[in-house]
């Protein structure tokens, strides 16, 4: 018998948040049943609320996919996780398991495309919609589910299932590390966590910002050194000194003055817009360099990444709301008046 829970979602693309219920599965063998505690507020739960992507497929819609919660119950068959243990579940729920990406463990690649923690529909369990973190309790695939250092501030690790395995994927996948000199481009949710996270992997770290208003913040951070990208002479200054960058701009934007920073055989890599960009093929051709894209991690690189965050104490930069305040948070991330990401308590 499914279980009736309380959640918040939208009911239209046009309709504000509002509370509602909605029904999660009936545990399985390999289930995880999790109270949720915490959920981070990423731009994608407003994205894909209003449809601006237009690919919305389902409503009533309950984003949510920066989840930390506590285990209430377990499958016959799971053996990762115990009652009561502290775990988190990111952007996926489920893959299909048996493609080539899904094999190397980059399910967020997956060939039939991964089951999304809201917004899509779970083909293991009848085709059912799936609904996200913006609720007092969800129901996991264990493969999906990863476990939290009890170091670590709950509400702080929330947003690192998305913001951090952002950018903690690409850095880990370059190589990223002492010896290199790493820009980060733009400072908001996933910029702050490239920051902190190439830092503590040991490279030289430059805050790539039109913001000099930013620089104090980015250096708190983790950043060496701060660019002023409106600044032409400071960008022709480093034209050529950068092995690479992680660009976290979320919107259309110029490539080429960044492009023009790369090293020969450097890499810059797009991990913020989800739009067309355009860049000049002569300042890519000249260096051999790369422009390169990121999508979220895989479940094993989820597993380092929180290890990591752990054994270093690396948690988002977060705002701790109630789940009524979340209209108005959401106002505000459309505003960039976060810094640098909202955190849902369902404690409250």
């Amino acid at each position: 018998m499914s279980q009736s829970v309380s959640a918040y979602g939208v009911t239209s693309d046009s309709s504000p948040v509002e509370k509602l219920f909605i029904e999660r599965r009936t545990p399985g063998p390999k289930d995880v049943s999790i109270d949720i505690e915490y959920c981070g507020i990423c731009h994608s739960d407003i994205h894909q609320a209003h449809n601006d992507w237009n690919n919305t497929r389902h409503y009533p819609l309950v984003p949510g996919h920066e989840i930390i919660g506590r285990v209430t119950s377990i499958g016959k068959d799971v053996s990762q996780f115990k009652i009561g243990e502290r775990v988190s579940v990111g952007c996926m729920v489920n893959s299909c398991r048996t493609c080539g990406s899904c094999s190397d463990g980059d399910e967020q690649y997956c060939e039939r495309f991964p089951i999304m923690t809201y917004g899509g529909f779970d083909y293991y369990h009848d085709n059912a919609p799936t609904q996200g973190g913006y609720a007092e309790h969800i129901v996991v695939d264990e493969d999906f589910v990863v476990g939290v250092p009890e170091n670590l501030d709950p509400a702080g690790a929330a947003p690192l299932l998305c913001a951090g395995i952002t950018t903690w994927s690409p850095l880990k996948h370059w190589n990223v590390g002492p010896g290199m000199k790493v820009g980060v481009i733009g400072l908001g949710g996933l910029g702050h966590m490239g920051v902190k996270f190439a830092s503590a992997l040991g490279a030289h770290v430059v805050m790539i910002t039109t913001s000099p208003d930013k620089a104090a913040d980015a250096e708190r951070l983790g950043a060496h050194e701060v660019l002023i990208s409106k600044d032409k002479d400071a960008m022709k200054a480093a034209r050529g000194t950068f092995d690479f960058l992680l660009d976290t701009v979320p919107v259309n934007h110029p490539l080429n003055p960044y492009t023009g920073l790369l090293k020969k055989d450097g890499t810059l890599c797009l991990v913020g817009a989800l739009e067309p960009l355009t860049f000049h093929a002569g300042l890519v051709v000249g260096g051999r360099r790369k422009i390169s894209g990121s999508a979220i991690g895989g479940i094993r690189e989820t597993r380092e990444m929180l290890a990591f965050c752990g054994k270093h104490n690396i948690t988002s930069d977060v705002e701790i709301i109630r789940p009524d305040q979340i209209n108005e948070a959401w106002n505000r991330v459309q505003k960039s008046d976060v810094k640098y990401r909202f955190v849902i308590d369902f404690k409250k």
